[in-house]
């Protein structure tokens, strides 16, 4: 088992884990989720409140205009009702009630009862009593696993296939296999986002600086944490324009350790940021190598310079042309891209920067299963919790 570090939390970390907090309505969750204590998430937010209080006073009451157009809205989104729960209920309807009944039930949270059996031609007395009819043994148990199937699915943001939800169910002691989970999640219509196709985008190799060997030599399951790193670049877009997110990863427990999103593609902004969080986070206490393509901001005096100042670090790079000597750091990408980038349409640079905040922070590092961890999380993977730090 890793040993345990404090880990120091920067500014920016604070106002994103604030911002997150406010976002998600529950400061308790996203402290847990966060693997920090309430009571530090509170004394962030406090020391933020004299300038969220100042920004709230400025506010303006509604005028009437605003006022008329929030009531059209209103009206707007009954008719979308009307419009929408035949959509929905579509397969439904020339079915027998029961099964209507059973669609009302699951869409109880989305649309009015009244509104649904007017649409769907059935009595809201017939679904009353439909509902007071005390189920077999057998539908609760599969309602029940169901509803658990669902909310496995839900929270994994509506990535996990069947394999990854059987583990975390099974984690959850539910004994079940995997093959009847796949069987409900077609029945419930439950399946993982489709992966677009991922385009790898690699940094400027255009350039005259020395490269290093391939020391790696694709390695990729080290049996102690801080012998590998690997790190990599890549772009989102945003309504804005692009910003450049730079990872290191190490690669025993596959965990973030070190990241930055920028608004330019320099070495101070990207690679080296990323590094001087990623050894706050985890210290070098043994010989490390830290891997990457042949891009110009790994290549660069500033950034092989700070290198070096790590006697316990070799530097190593893929060979050229060569992507799979990098590739789990292309498989973060690859992951991140495919269940987060290309299901969002950022606005703003600060939008993007809060998603992938939370991507990598509660999701990736904490949640997500791993199939190269033997599906488990990177956290559950070190069986231990982070000790929290002002």
């Amino acid at each position: 088992m890793m040993k345990k570090t404090r880990r120091h939390y920067d500014e920016e970390f604070k106002k994103l884990a604030v911002d997150l907090a406010m976002v998600k309505g529950s400061l308790t969750s996203t402290a847990n989720e966060l693997g920090i204590t309430p009571d530090i998430l509170a004394r962030w937010r406090r020391e933020r409140l004299p300038q969220q209080d100042k920004n709230s006073s400025s506010r303006q009451q509604l005028s009437q205009e605003q006022q008329e157009i929030i009531r059209l809205k209103r009206e707007l989104k009954e008719a979308q009702l009307e419009r929408d729960i035949p959509k929905k209920g579509s397969r439904h309807l020339l079915q027998e009630r029961r099964e209507i009944f059973r669609f009302i039930k699951a869409h109880v949270a989305m649309f009015p009862v009244e509104k649904m059996c007017k649409v769907l031609k059935v009595s809201r007395s017939g679904y009353y009593s439909w509902l007071k009819q005390k189920p077999s043994k057998r539908v609760q148990e599969t309602e029940n696993l169901l509803k658990q199937i669902r909310t496995v699915f839900s929270a994994s943001k509506q990535t996990y296939g069947s394999p990854r939800i059987t583990q975390e169910l099974l984690s959850q002691g539910i004994k079940i296999s995997r093959p009847r989970v796949a069987r409900l999640m077609r029945k419930a219509h439950l399946k993982s986002l489709i992966k677009k196709k991922f385009v790898v985008a690699t940094t400027d190799t255009n350039h005259s600086y020395p490269v290093a060997a391939n020391h790696l030599n694709r390695n990729f399951n080290p049996s102690q944490p801080g012998k590998a790193w690997v790190s990599d670049l890549t772009y989102i877009s945003t309504s804005e324009g692009w910003v450049y997110l730079t990872i290191i990863m190490d690669l025993y427990d596959r965990k973030i350790i070190g990241w930055s999103l920028s608004q330019s593609m320099k070495a101070i902004e990207t690679t080296i940021a990323a590094w001087q969080m990623a050894v706050k986070n985890r210290p070098i206490t043994r010989n490390l190598i830290f891997h990457s393509d042949r891009g110009i901001q790994y290549a660069c005096p500033a950034f092989t310079q700070l290198l070096k100042k790590h006697p316990l670090v070799l530097q190593s790079m893929s060979r050229k042309g060569n992507c799979w000597d990098n590739a789990v750091a292309e498989s973060f990408f690859k992951s991140l891209k495919s269940e987060l980038v290309y299901h969002q349409d950022f606005q703003t640079r600060a939008e993007a920067k809060q998603s992938v905040f939370e991507y990598i922070e509660i999701w990736y590092n904490r949640q997500r299963r791993h199939s190269g961890l033997g599906y488990l999380s990177p956290f559950e993977f070190n069986n231990g919790s982070l000790q929290n730090v002002a």
